[in-house]
């Protein structure tokens, strides 16, 4: 797995289960590189006025597509990325074929993510190279939360409160390091106040005025160090997985695209992306090692409550956790409850 996220960043070819023969749109190289057909992502179909060519029994599969030439890698970034779509006005006409291998297919839109490239390929593409083979069954291994581990601990005063713990975890050929800070002492008989807490480098380290995500966090951390100090205590589990895991670049091309006047979804439906891809599990897995099982969580999320329970926590309280919008962000927070269920 490690391997051939490595290989999409470097723009080097993936097969996957043997049957998909793959290069990144967005990262590839090599002069007179062409292709037969691209592998999109059904969001970016929809974008391009391909949603009558997906599986009507499956409408988020990867679309297969091909034209009356060959793609070229000029053609193929036009149609992967969304940026160049006033410079490349008219794409097509188009043909869908079916897709042998759909399991492959989406374990390809997968990768694209984890490396956080765009999610365009193309397909059995000339000339011939050496490709990085992986299989769709790496990928459920890879996802695997049990594999996750406590890789150091250590105590860590910080502002809001000086008696604090942090904890990283990883897991093997996952490059991502998760952290939890441990604030207060840890209580087994009552349930910690716990936030969960997506990476965010532009809000949490910069100041980003575009989301809520550095307010919230500095309050989170206010709100568990005033339970410390009542005698009970919180968790903070801070996740890398910005953008929703997107990843930062494709989080910053949807920031250029919510300029354009697409909101939140909208333009990470054009970037080909989905609008939620976090990992809720190994969130649930990072509980389960501090032998945390039962949570107050703050969240204005229902699903978030959702997801985690699925994995077997139990949430024995939702606690708010709303801030005052500011000119910069409020259509921002106006989709997170409009289009994705928040409770704001």
């Amino acid at each position: 797995m490690a391997l051939a996220i490595d290989a999409l960043r470097h723009g080097w070819a993936i097969s996957v289960d043997g049957a998909l023969r793959l290069l990144p749109a967005e990262t590839g190289f090599g002069p007179g590189t062409c292709a037969p057909r691209m592998l999109i992502s059904a969001a970016r179909a929809a974008t391009l006025k391909l949603a009558n060519q997906r599986e009507a029994a499956q409408p988020d599969a990867p679309v297969l597509i091909c034209a009356a030439e060959p793609f070229d890698l000029e053609m193929a970034r036009a149609l992967a990325d969304p940026a160049l779509d006033l410079m490349y006005p008219m794409k097509g006409p188009f043909l869908a074929e079916p897709i042998d291998e759909p399991d492959a297919a989406r374990a390809a839109m997968e990768l694209a993510r984890l490396a956080g490239v765009l999610p365009a390929f193309l397909v059995d593409f000339a000339p011939w190279c050496e490709v990085q083979p992986v299989q769709v069954g790496d990928l459920a291994q890879w996802r695997d939360p049990a594999r996750l581990k406590v890789a150091s601990r250590a105590r860590l005063p910080i502002a809001a409160c000086e008696d604090a713990e942090i904890v990283a975890f990883r897991s093997a050929d996952d490059l991502r390091e998760h952290v939890a800070l441990v604030i207060g002492e840890q209580r087994g008989e009552r349930a910690p106040l716990v936030r969960l807490h997506s990476e965010c480098l532009t809000g949490d380290i910069l100041g980003s005025l575009k989301c809520d995500c550095g307010p919230q966090l500095d309050a989170a951390l206010k709100a568990m160090a005033d339970e410390a100090s009542a005698g009970g205590w919180g968790v903070l589990l801070y996740l890398k997985q910005e953008g929703r895991g997107i990843g930062l670049i494709n989080k910053l091309r949807a920031y250029r695209l919510q300029d354009q006047g697409f909101d939140t979804v909208d333009a990470n439906n054009r970037l080909g992306l989905p609008t939620e891809a976090r990992d809720f599990p190994v969130a649930a897995r990072m509980l389960e090692l501090l032998r945390v099982s039962a949570i107050r969580l703050m969240t204005n999320n229902p699903a978030k409550v959702a997801a985690l329970e699925v994995e077997g926590v139990e949430v024995a309280e939702r606690v708010a956790h709303q801030l005052p919008p500011n000119p910069h962000n409020a259509r921002y927070l106006e989709t997170k409850r409009d289009r994705s269920g928040h409770l704001l």
